[in-house]
């Protein structure tokens, strides 16, 4: 089992930044690939990033390419997103999850990761 708890998330103006944690207990958080997702209400949940077990792979979704930064510090079984220029309409509950298994062709669905945080909510006001 692996225990997943986000922090961080809060009230941010347009154009702000935001870094949300994800720290991990339980088993090894090393072995997984870490990844962050969201949903807005009334909307599926979405993906936004992941990272590999060893930090060496990233993918991010298309819609925060080049504003969100994905990052690991399995020293501290801490997993992070940073994330800057917000918009509005990065509103959304943000979760972590994690996943042993992580291919260049799955990373995006939810249905493969294992493991899931209760999620912390970000809001963007414009």
């Amino acid at each position: 089992q692996v225990q997943l708890v986000e922090s961080g998330g809060g009230l941010v103006q347009a154009g702000g930044s935001l870094r949300l944690s994800c720290a991990a207990s339980g088993r090894s958080f090393s072995r997984y690939s870490m990844g962050w997702f969201r949903q807005a209400p009334g909307t599926e949940r979405e993906f936004v990033a992941v990272i590999s077990w060893n930090g060496d792979y990233t993918y991010y979704g298309d819609s925060v390419k080049g504003r969100f930064t994905i990052s690991r510090d399995n020293a501290k079984n801490t997993g992070y997103l940073q994330m800057n220029s917000l918009k509005p309409e990065d509103t959304a509950v943000y979760y972590c999850a994690a996943t042993l298994f992580l291919s260049n062709n799955n990373y995006h669905l939810k249905s493969k990761y294992d493991y899931w945080g209760q999620g912390t909510q970000v809001t963007v006001s414009s």
